[in-house]
């Protein structure tokens, strides 16, 4: 039953880390947005562009982990085919 749980956290697709990757830049950018009302002038659009910056990182990330994982369940296919 806990691995049931367990995968519902997995992100599988690329459409499902395209949608983990939109809300978190929907909260990034909310946030942003109050930065720059927070803080008036540069300091404030410097914190929102750094909030930019942290959700494509973030999302480079997931994008590049999910490539990794098809990669490597691939060359995992592979191995236990040629035997």
């Amino acid at each position: 039953m806990l691995r049931k749980v367990k995968r519902l956290f997995v992100i599988k697709t690329r459409f499902e880390a395209y949608l983990i990757i939109f809300a978190l830049a929907l909260g990034a950018m909310t946030r942003g947005a109050n930065y720059t009302i927070e803080y008036p002038g540069v300091g404030g659009y410097l914190l929102f562009a750094a909030t930019a910056g942290a959700v494509f990182l973030g999302g480079a990330k997931i994008l590049d982990a999910l490539r990794y994982e098809r990669e490597a369940k691939a060359v995992g296919r592979e191995d236990t085919d040629s035997e």
